[in-house]
C-alpha cells in the first residue's frame, strides 16, 4: 500500500484543483507570467509575489517580483478577480462559473478552502478589508454585496458566507450591477464600491471595520460624475476616489463631488505614497497627486494594457500588457523606478558627413520635473574603428536644455553618436543616439576569367586583385555553380599577398559565378566583383551496326548496307531533365543539307546515355552525317555552356 503526499491529499480534499509550485528563480531562469484572458492582478508584499488570474484557462499563476513564473493553481473555473489578505498569507480568487471563492496559500499555492456562494450570478469582484473577504454578485438591476469570514469554521454549523449586505434595506441606496471593489492599506476597514454596466453608475464608500458595512458616502448614477465606471481606486491620505483612472471624486457628509482630474486615463492603481499609475492604451504613466504633467512614462509598444498594480513598498508597478497580435494574450511586465521622472533626450546629427572633417551634433534634454543646473551628458562615438564605442568629452546642458558638441570622425561608414544622461535623485537615466553616414574612398577590386569558356572538368585559377585600402586586406572568394542544387559556397577567405592578389582553383564542371568580396574598412567602401566562367559538357557518340570504316576522299565514314539501321548512342554529362540535340544532314550536289525534322531533342537517361536508331534508307550511294550536342537552355537546363559534338559520317552501300 502506498500513501499519498500531503499536497495531493489537500488537492483531493478541496476538489480537483491541480497545483504546482516551482522554486523561486531569476527572471532569466523562468518565463514571464502570461495569461490568455486577464482576470485579476494582486500583489503580496509579505510573500514578495504577484498573482495573476486567467479566466480562459481557470488558473491563478504566481510570479516573483521580476515577473518570472513560480507556480500555478488550476481548476479555478472562470476566475474573475483576486485579492490578498492583510497579512499576505492568503490569496482569494472569485470563481463565478462555479459560484465559489477559493482561499489559496500564498507561499505553497495549496488550496486552503473553497467557499460556496449561494447565487447564480457571481461572485464577480473581491477585496479584503476588516478581516473579511468582500465580494460583489448579482446581475444588472439586482447587484449586491457579500462577505466571507475566514475565521469561521464551516464545521461549526455557521456559514462563513453572508449575502445581501448592500443595498441598505428600506432605502434606495445600493448598487444595480456587479460592483467593482477597492481597498487601501493606509485606510483599514474602508471599502470603495462602484456599480458597473450602466450608462452612468452609482458609487459608494463603506466602513467595514466592524465586520458589517456602514455607509460613509453614496452617489446615485445621474451623469453628474460619470458616464459609466470601469475602474475605481481609493485615494490614500484623503477622502477621495479615483474613477476610470482619471476623475477624482471627493466625499464628505455622505455625498460625492468632482475634485479634479488627470489627463486621459482608462484605469489606474494608486501607491501608498499617493503616486498614481495610469494606463492609456499601451502607455503607462505615473503622476504625483493632483498633478497635470506625468512624472514617468512607460511606452510598452502595444495598443493596450489590461491591469495595473503597485508593489506594497511602492518600488515598482506590475502591468499586464497585451500584444497587437490577435489572441496572443497578456504578459506580466515589471516597471521599475516609478517615482523617477524620465527626461526626454534628443540627438540631432547630420545625415551625412565627410571623413576627417569636423561636424556638429545638437540636441535637447527636457523633463516635466526641473533638472539640476549644469547637468552634463556623456557622449560616445561608435564606428568601424571603435565598434565598442569611444568616449568623447562630456557636454554641459545649457539653461534652456539645449546642448551641442563638435567632432571630427576618423572613420567612415555608419558613425553613431550616443548621448547619455546618467540621471539623478529625481530623474531616471536616459540615452538617445543618431547616425551619420560618413564618406569613404573607393578602392579597386578585379577578378579575371570573366566570360571564358572551359572544357568540362578543367581546373581554372581565378585571381582577385585588391587595390589600396586602410587596414583591411582580406578578400573572400565565393563560387556559385549554376543549378539550384548547389548553393553559393565560400571557397577562400584571406589576406591578399604583397601584390594585392588572392587566388582559388575552381573545378569547372558547370557554369560558375565566382565572386570576390572586400568588406571595406574605416576608410574604404566595401566592394564586390563577379566573374562568370563557362564550362562545356563532356559528350561522345558511339556508332554501331556498320560493316566497315573507310575513307571517302579525306573523310572517314562508317559504312552500312542500305537496309541496315544505324544505332547512335550518345554519352553526355547528366543533369536532371537534360536532353541532347541530334542534327542529321545528307550530302547532295557538293553541299550538306539538313533533313526535314532535324534537329531533334532526345532525353538522356539517368546514366547520361541516349540511343537513337536512324532507320535504313533502302537506297545505296547516300552520304549522311550526324552529331549530338548540348544547347544551353534549349537542352532543358542552363547549367553548362553550349557544346557541339563532332560529326559522325555515314555511307550507305548495296
Amino acid at each position: 500500500m502506498r500513501s499519498i503526499s500531503t499536497a495531493t491529499a489537500l488537492a483531493v480534499l478541496f476538489g480537483s484543483a491541480a497545483l504546482s509550485l516551482g522554486a523561486a528563480g531569476t527572471a532569466s531562469a523562468a518565463p514571464a507570467a502570461h495569461v490568455t484572458s486577464p482576470a485579476g492582478l494582486a500583489v503580496d508584499g509579505a510573500a514578495k509575489r504577484v498573482f495573476v488570474g486567467d479566466s480562459a484557462n481557470g488558473t491563478v499563476t504566481a510570479a516573483d517580483y521580476s515577473g518570472a513564473v513560480l507556480g500555478s493553481v488550476d481548476g479555478v473555473t472562470g476566475v474573475s478577480d483576486l485579492a490578498v489578505s492583510d497579512d499576505g498569507a492568503t490569496v482569494y480568487a472569485a470563481a463565478p462559473a462555479i459560484h465559489e471563492i477559493w482561499a489559496i496559500d500564498a507561499n505553497t499555492l495549496a488550496v486552503k478552502a473553497r467557499y460556496t456562494v449561494s447565487t447564480n450570478t457571481g461572485p464577480r469582484h473581491v477585496a479584503f478589508s476588516g478581516g473579511k473577504v468582500w465580494f460583489s454578485y448579482g446581475d444588472q438591476w439586482d447587484g449586491d454585496l457579500g462577505s466571507v469570514d475566514p475565521s469561521v469554521d464551516p464545521a461549526s454549523g455557521t456559514d462563513p458566507v453572508s449575502l445581501g449586505q448592500f443595498p441598505t434595506e428600506g432605502t434606495s441606496i445600493g448598487i444595480w450591477g456587479q460592483a467593482l471593489l477597492d481597498t487601501d492599506p493606509t485606510q483599514p476597514g474602508v471599502l470603495a464600491v462602484a456599480e458597473t454596466g450602466l450608462s452612468t453608475d452609482s458609487l459608494a464608500v463603506l466602513d467595514v471595520s466592524s465586520g458589517k458595512p456602514a455607509l460613509v458616502a453614496w452617489h446615485i448614477g445621474d451623469y453628474s460624475l460619470n458616464d459609466g465606471i470601469g475602474d475605481i481606486d481609493l485615494v490614500p491620505g484623503g477622502k477621495q476616489v479615483l474613477v476610470n483612472g482619471r476623475d477624482r471624486d471627493a466625499y464628505a457628509n455622505g455625498t460625492f463631488k468632482a475634485a479634479g482630474s488627470y489627463p486621459s486615463g482608462q484605469f489606474a492603481d494608486i501607491a501608498s505614497n499617493g503616486l498614481v499609475a495610469q494606463a492609456v492604451g499601451g502607455t503607462i504613466r505615473t503622476y504625483r497627486p493632483d498633478a497635470t504633467l506625468p512624472l514617468r512614462t512607460y511606452d510598452q509598444g502595444t495598443s493596450h494594457a489590461a491591469d495595473l498594480a503597485w508593489a506594497p513598498d511602492d518600488s515598482r508597478i506590475f502591468a499586464l500588457v497585451g500584444t497587437d497580435a490577435q489572441n496572443a494574450g497578456y504578459t506580466l511586465k515589471v516597471l521599475t523606478g516609478p517615482a523617477l521622472n524620465n527626461p526626454t533626450l534628443t540627438v540631432n546629427a547630420p545625415a551625412s558627413a565627410t571623413r576627417a572633417k569636423q561636424l556638429t551634433v545638437t540636441g535637447r534634454l527636457t523633463a516635466t520635473v526641473p533638472l539640476p543646473a549644469g547637468v552634463t551628458l556623456q557622449v560616445t562615438r561608435v564606428d568601424l574603428d571603435s565598434p565598442s564605442g569611444k568616449a568623447l568629452p562630456a557636454v554641459t546642458v545649457r539653461p534652456d536644455g539645449t546642448y551641442s558638441f563638435s567632432d571630427t570622425p576618423p572613420a567612415g561608414g555608419t558613425v553613431t553618436y550616443k548621448v547619455t544622461y546618467a540621471g539623478d535623485a529625481a530623474h531616471s537615466a536616459v540615452t538617445a543616439k543618431d547616425k551619420v553616414d560618413v564618406s569613404r574612398a573607393s578602392t579597386s577590386l578585379s577578378l579575371n576569367n570573366n566570360g571564358k569558356v572551359y572544357s568540362y572538368g578543367a581546373d581554372v585559377k581565378f585571381t582577385a586583385h585588391l587595390g589600396t585600402t586602410y587596414k583591411n586586406r582580406t578578400v573572400e572568394l565565393w563560387a556559385n555553380p549554376y543549378g539550384g542544387d548547389k548553393p553559393n559556397k565560400l571557397l577562400k577567405s584571406g589576406k591578399v599577398d604583397s601584390h594585392g592578389n588572392i587566388s582559388v582553383t575552381v573545378d569547372m564542371t558547370r557554369d560558375t559565378d565566382v565572386t570576390a568580396v572586400f568588406k571595406g574598412d574605416a576608410r574604404y567602401k566595401p566592394k564586390t566583383v563577379r566573374s562568370t566562367g563557362y564550362a562545356k559538357v563532356k559528350t561522345s557518340t558511339a556508332v554501331t551496326r556498320y560493316y566497315k570504316k573507310a575513307k571517302i576522299g579525306s573523310t572517314t565514314y562508317y559504312w552500312f548496307h542500305k537496309n541496315t539501321d544505324p544505332l547512335l548512342t550518345t554519352t553526355m554529362t547528366y543533369y536532371p531533365g537534360r536532353e541532347q540535340r541530334m542534327d542529321l544532314q545528307v550530302y547532295y550536289s557538293g553541299k550538306w543539307y539538313t533533313v526535314d525534322g532535324s534537329p531533334e531533342y532526345f532525353k538522356l537517361g539517368s546514366n547520361g546515355k541516349s540511343a537513337v536508331n536512324l532507320g535504313a534508307p533502302g537506297t545505296s550511294g547516300i552520304k549522311a552525317r550526324t552529331r549530338s550536342s548540348y544547347i544551353d537552355s534549349s537542352s532543358g537546363d542552363n547549367v553548362n555552356t553550349t557544346t557541339y559534338g563532332s560529326w559522325k559520317y555515314l555511307y550507305f552501300s548495296n
